[in-house]
């Protein structure tokens, strides 16, 4: 008497398909958000317009970033930095208003980040700016921006890409950074 194993697999049939459909549209999920949906652009408390303050007025990013100079973390700018200009310019706009009660309430703003990293990246912008990197090429053009928008997955490949060039166009390898 032989021994078929084609009933079993007959049952396994169904099992094997619901798997397969939900494999595949999990592809087609992660590639179409990738595709549509790139950026990511949080509300913030209080907008924000890059487009004005680093457009039109062509204020360095490093003039309110100043920790990227020199500390792992770029950071958001104080509420002072804010009211060094806005004490005098743009005082009676709302949202303006808004960053004077955070000022007189000695309280920061809650900025929502935009581009956050998992927790086990070190990224240090400080080694990145010291090596002449633009803001923007990480951060995509954040001056035509009036709400700040992630452009591109902040992936490794990313980095590796930018390191590549690097060492292939200045002669720049691991080691010149990484001693």
């Amino acid at each position: 008497m032989g021994v078929s194993i084609v009933p079993t697999l007959r049952v396994l049939k169904p099992v094997g398909m619901i798997a397969g459909v939900g494999f595949v549209g999990l592809l087609v999920g992660y590639f179409a958000n990738a595709a549509f949906f790139p950026g990511t652009t949080p509300v913030q408390p209080i907008e924000f317009s890059h487009t004005v303050h680093a457009g039109d007025y062509e204020i360095p990013c490093l003039y309110c970033h100043t920790q990227a100079r020199r500390s792992p973390s770029a950071g958001v700018p104080s509420v002072n930095k804010c009211m060094g200009c806005h004490a005098i310019v743009a005082t009676d706009s709302p949202l303006i208003r808004e960053v004077a009660r955070h000022y007189e309430n000695d309280e920061p703003i809650p900025w929502i980040k935009v581009h956050d990293l998992p927790d086990f990246v070190h990224f240090p912008h400080n080694r990145h700016v010291a090596a002449g990197l633009e803001c923007q090429e990480c951060h995509g053009p954040v001056e035509t921006m009036d709400r700040v928008t992630r452009m591109a997955p902040n992936e490794m490949g990313q980095c590796l890409t930018c390191h590549k060039d690097m060492e292939v166009e200045h002669g720049i390898d691991c080691l010149t950074c990484h001693k």
